[in-house]
């Protein structure tokens, strides 16, 4: 039986109109920022179906290069580098004097104050499974790209009724909560997990994405060192496609080997 000869399938139409657009995009034909073609000029342009067209803006979307904004149309959001537009800065710090320092965020609008049940992964890691909290819910956005991003501080009420001024103004600055937490006296750690999901429907309204775009999402832990005991916790969510962390890492000491030597003489 002869081998079996070799056939190399051809791209379809949307996978070639695909791959004409973000070409010209890599080529700057397109800008960050700029609205491609509507689908209508795109039918003209490249003599093709509407369904072929859509099949090919999907697929655009999946290659993170463009994402649809209500009243806009498509907008150019990448051009296909390794580094997404939107660096999102996790740096902690801190003076001589003690007070802490952190990045700061544009807000959109007025923070939510509302009081919740936690659950989900910010209640396993506060390890407080339906307990009460302070929720403060921001809207935050990127100046030089408009990119939208959800910013939440969960205040466990057993925080708060140590500080007892977390819960009189919750919705006070990031760094100003440190501080209160540092006055309360906790010596304070921090510990970032960071995920990636498909976003829920109220997420994609409010973040302005589209159904096949992934939610980059950061939960930071602020615990009280001297006893291992989660305090508080910040969500942060991103579209994965735009945006990137960047984080400040100070190495930490290895722990100590014990001798093998002792071991032997104490048997």
């Amino acid at each position: 039986m002869s081998a079996r000869e070799h056939i190399q399938r051809r791209p379809t139409m949307a996978a070639q109109v695909a791959e004409k657009v973000a070409a010209d995009i890599k080529r700057g034909r397109y800008q960050v920022g700029e609205i491609v073609p509507s689908e209508a000029q795109m039918e003209q342009m490249y003599g093709v179906g509407k369904a072929t067209i859509r099949t090919a803006m999907a697929e655009l979307k999946h290659m993170g290069l463009i994402e649809t904004r209500q009243g806009k149309g498509s907008i150019v959001i990448s051009t296909g580098g390794a580094v997404p537009p939107v660096t999102i800065s996790r740096a902690i710090q801190r003076n001589g004097k003690g007070s802490w320092f952190l990045p700061e965020m544009t807000e959109a609008e007025a923070p939510a104050i509302t009081r919740t049940s936690l659950d989900g992964p910010p209640a396993v890691h506060l390890d407080q499974q339906d307990q009460d909290a302070i929720s403060v819910d921001r809207m935050v956005y990127d100046p030089n790209t408009g990119t939208r991003m959800a910013h939440r501080t969960l205040i466990p009420l057993a925080t708060a009724a140590v500080a007892p001024s977390l819960a009189e103004a919750p919705e006070a600055p990031t760094s100003e909560i440190y501080d209160q937490l540092t006055q309360a006296g906790f010596t304070l750690s921090f510990t970032e997990f960071v995920t990636a999901r498909a976003p829920f429907p109220d997420e994609r309204m409010a973040l302005g994405l589209d159904d096949a775009a992934p939610l980059l999402i950061a939960y930071r832990v602020t615990a009280d060192a001297e006893h291992d005991r989660p305090l508080l916790c910040e969500e942060v969510r991103a579209p994965a496609a735009t945006c990137q962390l960047a984080f400040s890492l100070a190495p930490t000491r290895t722990p100590a080997k014990r001798s093998t030597r002792r071991r032997s003489e104490s048997a």
